[in-house]
């Protein structure tokens, strides 16, 4: 019980599909894991193999080989935690301004 909190992180090796879009519209990569995988607060996704890289004005799919760590209790505790501090940070907005006439 003890090495779920603090220690003994779980890894598992999965593998992935990986989408790629350099484009005027977007510039993003999705992963898609097989199984059915859920990831959770604090995991931590790995994608092996060579970099990927993909021309202007492209779109791309790869496959390839992932490997996922699950984050003990204490470090999804602690994400949860802090996470919504970090979200609070991105929010802090003003529609006043700073301009004096």
């Amino acid at each position: 019980m003890i090495g779920n909190w603090v220690g003994g992180r779980e890894e598992i090796e999965v593998e992935c599909t990986i989408e790629v879009q350099n484009t005027f519209e977007s510039l993003h990569a999705h992963v898609d894991l097989d199984g059915g995988i859920e990831i959770r607060p604090g995991d931590a996704v790995r994608v092996h193999g060579e970099p990927i890289t993909v021309p202007y004005g492209e779109t791309a799919t790869f496959r390839r080989r992932a490997t996922v760590v699950r984050a003990t209790a204490l470090e999804r505790l602690w994400t949860r935690m802090t996470g919504d501090m970090e979200f609070m940070e991105l929010l802090e907005f003003s529609f006043s301004s700073e301009s004096r006439l």
